[in-house]
């Protein structure tokens, strides 16, 4: 489910004033996937607790989280990674050396922009005050996550109207479905008694076996009511996990295959074009209701 959220903050020490905002995107996912942008002297204080604060509040989705922190220090310090600036470097010159027609020969800006060489580390914070300010930041990742869930949420109100919608017109399908399996018995006899009488002609040798193998296949192809019975059933299961205000998007997945498997059933078993093509139009529904579905928690 997409969503976005955004939060400000500030905090005072002594000698330091932070301010930041958080951003928070997600986009569905089967899973649960974050990827964090966090400065990397704090990194370890915050991505596994923001981990524990995302997987609280979000079944799953893919989630980029950023925190971009500014400082009013005066004793900021420039760290630069030097063994990987130095591999860095290393690679960029020999790819160089390999294509000196193709690329461009590497700058120093670039090699220094690089993520994870070159790092503003404030040296005005002690462990305490890391910690302390960790906690705080914490306190408005969560405020954060609210605003997102409240996102989601809205989102995720339009898609239940939608997906009950189709939910609607695969009912309208299926009971279309039912008044067929209510007269196909009675086609089938007229057509089953056709055929007997063509195969119990004069000049047709046929044994008893096979009339009883063509009127048991028959009688076979002609009763659909159990697979109407349980896209019915699915039908209902599906509106009650639309009234729930838990995520049930796993669920629904699994509904849809259940749907499915008995929309194919129903096709296959279909002796009348009118059955077969209201069969398709249901697996055609069915498909747009497990879009729907990628598109909720």
């Amino acid at each position: 489910m997409t969503g976005f959220a955004r939060q400000n903050g500030d905090f005072h020490f002594e000698k330091t004033d932070f301010s930041w905002f958080w951003e928070i995107k997600s986009v569905n996912n089967k899973a649960t996937d974050i990827k964090f942008r966090i400065p990397s002297w704090l990194d370890n204080s915050l991505s596994l607790a923001c981990k524990n604060i995302i997987t609280k509040n979000f079944a799953r989705g893919s989630f980029s989280v950023c925190l971009d922190l500014t400082s009013t220090a005066a004793s900021q310090q420039v760290k630069i990674n030097e063994e990987l600036l130095s591999a860095l470097t290393n690679q960029a010159l020999a790819l160089y050396a390999q294509n000196p027609d193709k690329l461009q020969k590497p700058s120093a800006s670039e090699l220094l922009s690089m993520k994870g060489v070159c790092e503003l580390e404030d040296a005005s914070l002690d462990e305490e005050e890391i910690s302390q300010l960790a906690q705080v930041l914490l306190q408005s990742f969560e405020q954060t996550c609210l605003k997102l869930k409240d996102d989601r949420m809205a989102e995720g109100e339009k898609i239940r109207t939608a997906l009950l919608d189709i939910l609607q017109n695969i009912e309208k399908i299926v009971f279309k479905i039912d008044d067929f399996a209510k007269t196909l018995p009675q086609l089938m006899k007229t057509r089953l008694q056709e055929q007997i009488a063509s195969l119990l002609e004069p000049s047709n040798q046929v044994s008893e076996d096979r009339l009883a193998q063509e009127v048991a296949l028959y009688v076979a192809k002609a009763d659909i009511q159990e697979e109407v019975d349980r896209l019915k059933a699915h039908i209902k299961t599906a509106k009650n996990l639309l009234s729930l205000s838990e995520p049930v998007g796993r669920r629904l997945d699994f509904l849809c295959q259940e749907l499915n498997r008995e929309a194919n059933t129903t096709c296959s078993k279909s002796c009348d074009i009118e059955l077969t093509n209201c069969g398709m139009d249901l697996k055609t529904l069915i498909e747009q209701f497990r879009e729907q579905v990628q598109n909720i928690e």
